[in-house]
């Protein structure tokens, strides 16, 4: 294996379910990802997405920075069933000095351990279950995702209150306090949002923005 040189955007510690699906997802959106696994057959099934995909022979710090995983924007130690292995892994990935660690936790006491050491933690099993949960209470609600620091990304369906006006009309940010940071329309998705474009009734809109904040767009779109 050689080692990478260049700055990678993801590096992905553990192959397992959870380890492939994100592969799979940000392979699929073209990012550069560098994956490795201790199991030969969990590396075998993402090669199809990520030639970037490796076989170590463990997680010692030698052999993470042999696989290059030091030279990853963010890592994600992906290892959720292993205490010892997860907390190990991800103190060695945070002794490399790399700029963002995420690692997966499968309890609030592990979670607490890797936040200790420095590593930003997610709760997949938790997470899901909150955001499904907030599909069945809103109907308009597309997708939610609360981030730190009580801040939230919320994709909404438009109504009659904002279509047929311009995002410069609308002006969520000094009515609301939110940023639309993506639009969807006719099944297309831009980043890119152009201050007089005209919002159509079948546009969705992905803001992030204080959750209290968040609140007050539905109220006002939805008459919550």
């Amino acid at each position: 294996m050689l080692k990478h040189k260049s700055v990678i955007e993801y590096g992905i510690i553990g192959l397992g379910r959870f380890g492939c699906a994100l592969t799979k997802t940000l392979a699929a959106a073209g990012k550069e990802i560098l994956a490795i696994d201790t199991i030969e057959s969990r590396v075998k099934q993402v090669r199809n997405f990520t030639e970037s995909a490796f076989l170590v022979s463990s997680l010692d710090k030698e052999t993470l920075e042999d696989s290059g995983i030091q030279n990853c924007a963010t890592v994600i130690v992906c290892i959720g069933d292993s205490l010892d292995v997860s907390v190990l892994t991800t103190l060695n990935v945070i002794s490399m000095e790399v700029e963002r660690v995420i690692a997966r936790a499968m309890s609030y006491e592990q979670g607490l351990i890797l936040e200790k050491i420095g590593a930003e933690v997610i709760y997949p099993e938790n997470d899901i279950a909150i955001r499904l949960a907030n599909k069945l209470i809103n109907s308009n609600i597309m997708e939610s995702i609360e981030l730190k620091g009580d801040i939230t990304i919320t994709e909404l369906k438009l109504t009659s209150k904002i279509v047929n006006q311009t995002v410069q009309q609308v002006n969520l940010r000094q009515k609301f306090g939110l940023n639309i940071i993506a639009l969807e329309s006719s099944g297309e998705t831009t980043t890119e949002i152009d201050p007089n474009y005209i919002l159509q009734p079948n546009d969705n809109i992905v803001v992030i923005g204080q959750k209290n904040n968040i609140k007050k767009l539905e109220a006002f779109l939805f008459k919550i």
